[in-house]
């Protein structure tokens, strides 16, 4: 549902069941943007606070003197509507509200807790509940600032969460604590314990054994031959683990050596390429301020425009000429007018002969009639014959009428041609008009271009449009070298760091070992070479007197004695088995941790700057342009920088620049760590009253940033606050208790 509505859920109205001295109270409606709860002192608004941060995480337990809002006949229990935060143009949808809800705390938060997954109560606290104390300070800046940009790092959990968790693991295998079976330290005293009970149980079955004297002038020489044993087992071991560490310290040398030249590699490509692109980039073009390149960009886009208009009105004008000079071409050429010539003169044929055949037909039947009445005295065949020559000679007056009248179609053609040519010669004309405004334009264009620093571009709009996007890209990647190049010295700093570390570890490492200082892995496996083959020849020797010693011990121990020397033995391996598991998962705790922190460090090594340049912007606004920078220092603590390159620490603020400043933190933290509470609001209880009208006004168009992207409700019982949050807010949603 979020989704599809445009973002993440916001509260909608708070629902007061009973809490403190409200009951069946309803505040709101609130937006997913700027909201101002207004009301007198004593009207609640802390209580509205205090109570949506005890449904979202659980109610305050009475402790001390606080104040825990529980009423004396009541449960403390409300809830809190959330409602999806709406696309544009859509309207709001009850049907779609989610609820929170909250009566004991061992009975959890109702309704739908994925809202508050991706947030802590400590987060929330510190990050989100803000009242005029608070912003005295931000503690544990570090780690909160390592938690919340950790938070979206894509993980299923927080890598600082995960790193807290393995330093308590850590904690818990070099514990003295009872209880905890795996702790190294515990199981080191127990394998002690065991070996005296052993050392006790040997002595005891020697006390048995004096009776016999081969027995009495064994065991000297046993124990002497045992003690040289374990003098020689405890110095193998010594060695081989020194020289295990000695292999790993060679290893992280060889690596951050490595990792240093890499990082020098990448500090010298880096420099080239940003001098590769500063000699390809225009330094005219590139010190380019916005507003001109704005204006640049208008001009442009103006005599685009007119460009444009010039190229359609010769584009018409060419359709047009083709047209008319196609027509023109068609009425001379075309196989209809051929075929209408032919029919004319087919038609003229056929009227010249019909012309003379049928008056000559009629003629030639009217003469005989004619005479055959004057013959016969008949008056109707004499009238017929003098009808009939009659009728012939009107035929054929009627037929040269029409062969000497004017063919009008042969006319009309002429006609059409004549016009034709003339809308031709006038398109044409046209056309010729056309290309020359076009040519008139293309010179005005390239000249105002020149003018303008962009002759590179040689009169074209959209090469000029490439040189500023070029350009743009080119301020762009200078800021982006300073980052990385202060990046890559940061890392190249701490390798260095580092790499001096393992050298005093090594040099540690050789002197314990008592080797030259130059000495190597392979030194130490010589010497542990030669240790082994003096172990071997005791063991020889231990073996024949342990051989007669368990002959004289069988005959003169008791089998129970023995059984128990047996448990003993097997206990303490496995107590030696337990150690060294315990060892082991000690050791990949050890480089899960280092991983960790690696992973945090190189995420707060793109984040935190970020950070810092947004907090250090936003106190910029809050202070009028007073302290312009906000940075960590080596050593962790928070330093500010004023417009005259002063550097202070909070402490010597005065109270009201110390809460501008950790505002101005808390607003940047929480504009980057973007995936921390998106559904949880921003609850501010009068946070502005120590600042002044200015300062105020810019912490409120901060807040008001703020609300662009998540949702604030501030708390306020001044009516000049409620004022100046509309100023930079004509929308603010207002509402009184």
């Amino acid at each position: 549902m979020t989704a599809e509505r445009g973002g993440a859920p916001f509260l909608k109205r708070i629902n007061i069941t009973s809490f403190g001295a409200f009951t069946d109270k309803v505040v709101g409606p609130f937006t997913p943007h700027l909201n101002v709860v207004f009301g007198e002192n004593e009207a609640g608004k802390s209580t509205l606070a205090s109570f949506a941060g005890g449904v979202l995480f659980g109610w305050e337990e009475a402790r001390g003197v606080r104040n825990t809002y529980k009423p004396k006949n009541a449960e403390r229990a409300g809830s809190l509507f959330f409602a999806p935060r709406p696309a544009e143009g859509d309207a709001d949808d009850p049907d779609a509200e989610l609820v929170l809800s909250r009566v004991k705390n061992v009975d959890g938060l109702q309704g739908p807790a994925g809202l508050v997954d991706d947030i802590d109560r400590e987060t929330f606290q510190t990050m989100f509940s803000l009242t005029s104390d608070e912003l005295r300070s931000l503690r544990n800046t570090t780690d909160v600032t390592a938690k919340l940009l950790t938070a979206g790092s894509g993980t299923g959990a927080s890598p600082a969460h995960a790193l807290a968790e393995v330093q308590a693991r850590l904690a818990e295998y070099t514990s003295k604590a009872a209880g905890i079976e795996h702790s190294i330290v515990r199981l080191a005293a127990e394998q002690d314990e065991l070996r005296a009970q052993m050392t006790a149980a040997a002595e005891e079955a020697e006390r048995y054994k004096g009776q016999d004297k081969e027995f009495h002038e064994l065991a000297p020489q046993r124990a002497q031959l045992l003690a040289r044993l374990d003098a020689l087992n405890t110095s193998i071991e010594q060695l081989t683990a020194q020289r295990a560490t000695l292999e790993k310290l060679d290893s992280q040398r060889e690596t951050l050596h490595r990792q240093r030249d890499e990082l020098r590699e990448d500090e010298a490509a880096l420099a080239a390429e940003h001098r590769v692109r500063e000699q390809i980039s225009d330094p005219a073009l590139v010190s380019l301020g916005a507003a001109d390149e704005r204006a640049l960009r208008d001009r442009i886009d103006a005599l685009a425009e007119e460009q444009a208009k010039c190229a359609h009105s010769v584009d018409l004008a060419k359709e047009n000429c083709a047209t008319s000079t196609a027509a023109y071409e068609a009425l001379l050429e075309t196989d209809d007018a051929q075929e209408a010539n032919e029919k004319r003169r087919s038609q003229r044929s056929v009227q010249v002969g019909l012309s003379i055949a049928l008056p000559f037909v009629f003629v030639a039947a009217g003469v005989p009639l004619f005479m055959h009445g004057r013959e016969i005295n008949s008056l109707s065949f004499t009238a017929l014959g003098i009808g009939l020559v009659v009728f012939a000679l009107m035929l054929a007056a009627a037929a040269l009428v029409m062969l000497f009248r004017p063919d009008k179609a042969a006319e009309a053609l002429e006609a059409r041609k004549q016009d034709a040519q003339w809308v031709m010669l006038q398109d044409k004309k046209k056309l010729e008009t056309c290309l020359a405004a076009q040519q008139q334009l293309s010179a005005r264009i390239r000249a105002q271009l020149d003018a303008s620093g962009l002759a590179a571009a040689q009169g074209s709009l959209r090469s000029a449009r490439s040189l500023l996007s070029e350009a743009k890209d080119a301020r762009a990647e200078a800021g982006l070298f300073q980052q990385r190049q202060q990046a890559l010295a940061s890392r190249l700093s701490a390798v260095e760091d580092n790499l001096a570390d393992v050298e005093r570890q090594r040099a540690r490492l050789i002197e314990r070992a008592g080797l030259h200082e130059d000495a190597t892995v392979a030194g130490i496996d010589a010497a542990i070479d030669q240790k082994t083959r003096q172990r071997a020849g005791l063991l020889e020797t231990s073996e024949n007197l342990n051989r007669r010693y368990g002959e004289l011990k069988q005959e003169l121990s008791q089998a129970k004695r023995a059984h128990s020397f047996d448990e003993i033995k097997l206990r303490y391996q496995q107590v030696r088995t337990r150690q060294d598991e315990s060892a082991q998962d000690y050791a990949r705790l050890l480089l899960a941790r280092r991983m960790l922190e690696a992973a945090i460090g190189a995420w707060e090594s793109k984040s935190q700057p970020e950070v810092y340049r947004q907090a250090s912007r936003l106190l910029s606004l809050m202070t009028d342009g007073r302290w312009v920078k906000v940075a960590m220092t080596p050593e962790g603590r928070l330093q500010v920088t004023d417009s005259v390159k002063t550097e202070r620490e909070p402490v010597h603020l005065s109270l009201g620049t110390c809460q501008q400043l950790y505002l101005a933190l808390r607003i940047a933290l929480l504009m980057t760590a973007e995936n921390v509470g998106r559904s949880v609001p921003i609850l501010a209880d009068d946070i502005l009253v120590n600042f002044d009208a200015r300062r105020r006004l810019g912490a409120a168009r901060a807040l008001a940033e703020l609300s662009r992207t998540r949702q604030v409700i501030l708390f306020t019982c001044h009516e000049e606050i409620v004022e100046s949050m509309r100023s930079v807010d004509p929308a603010l949603n207002v509402v009184e208790l």
